[in-house]
């Protein structure tokens, strides 16, 4: 997805954990448990509407190669056992290429092709609203 904007402006709405339920469609809430010494988010207890129902996940954060990359890994969740990411962040002539990379395992058997329909749903829904977010729309 190209965004309109800079990389940092990119980066600072993904790592503004507090305001994404302003933005992300379907997360009710998001609490940030531990921070590292720069105040950013380590370790991030989401809700989100999914399946007809309410979930619950952790993700663990890491910024080794920020601000141009910000991977995560879950710790924790109630339907999911793996919700494993990454957002690359790459400027293009005034604009920012975001790929976003997912893999999700749900704690219940899930035919392969609904699994993949599912991820893609939640990385076309992610990338548009990170889009909307930070080019103010």
């Amino acid at each position: 997805m190209v965004i309109a904007a800079t990389p940092e402006q990119c980066w600072a709405v993904v790592t503004d954990f507090a305001h994404y339920p302003a933005w992300a469609g379907d997360l009710k809430s998001v609490v940030v448990h531990e921070r590292d010494d720069r105040g950013r988010g380590l370790e991030v207890t989401f809700r989100a509407a999914a399946f007809g129902r309410s979930t619950s996940y952790t993700l663990r954060y890491d910024y080794a190669e920020a601000p141009r990359v910000l991977s995560w890994v879950s710790t924790a969740g109630d339907i999911t056992s793996r919700i494993d990411g990454t957002y690359v962040f790459e400027e293009q002539a005034g604009t920012t290429l975001v790929t976003y990379h997912l893999a999700v395992d749900l704690r219940l058997p899930v035919p392969s092709f609904i699994k993949r329909r599912a991820e893609g749903r939640i990385i076309h829904t992610a990338l548009r609203d990170l889009k909307a977010r930070v080019e103010g729309a």
